[in-house]
């Protein structure tokens, strides 16, 4: 499997990955507010200044999926980022955090924060184990109760370690 950007080809693919999962975990998938983003996922996220990226197996199929979406000049939210229930253990997740980070440190952000669904454990301690703190938020989307930041310039943590 692979991690690659986006292609407009992969909207209606990253789509059902993000409505499977959300209804996997008894979640509203919302795509006239909190997933419209879903509509143009190059426009919405490198054509904002961020990115998007989809795990890619090896017949080509994405069986992942998880978006950089900038929100202030040094500040970018994570979003969107669901995996296949068949990909899901393997690594694939803390990988594809990985990129993201990655991809934030690369554009210039120095925080990257998120919010999330408390019945959505896993992630939530992938989140964790990464370095991201729980941090009060005054918005979240209708269907998030936790959000979290992570701080690039921080010395330590596992956010921080270079990646091999």
């Amino acid at each position: 499997m692979t991690i690659r950007d986006v292609r407009p080809a992969d909207a209606p693919a990253v789509r059902r990955i993000v409505s499977d999962v959300l209804h996997e975990y008894g979640l509203a998938f919302d795509p006239l507010v909190t997933d419209a983003d879903l509509d143009d996922l190059t426009a919405n996220y490198p054509g904002r200044g961020g990115c998007f990226r989809v795990i890619v197996n090896e017949p080509g199929d994405v069986v992942g999926c998880g978006g950089l979406y900038p929100l202030e000049e040094r500040v970018a939210e994570i979003r969107k980022m669901y995996l296949q229930p068949a990909v899901r253990g393997q690594g694939w997740g803390r990988k594809l955090l990985e990129d993201l980070v990655g991809a934030a440190r690369a554009l210039g952000f120095s925080r990257v924060t998120l919010e999330t669904a408390s019945v959505l454990k896993e992630a939530i301690a992938l989140y964790r184990a990464f370095g991201f703190v729980e941090v009060p938020r005054d918005h979240l989307a209708s269907r998030c109760d936790t959000a979290f930041s992570l701080d690039l310039n921080s010395p330590s943590g596992p956010a921080s370690a270079p990646r091999g």
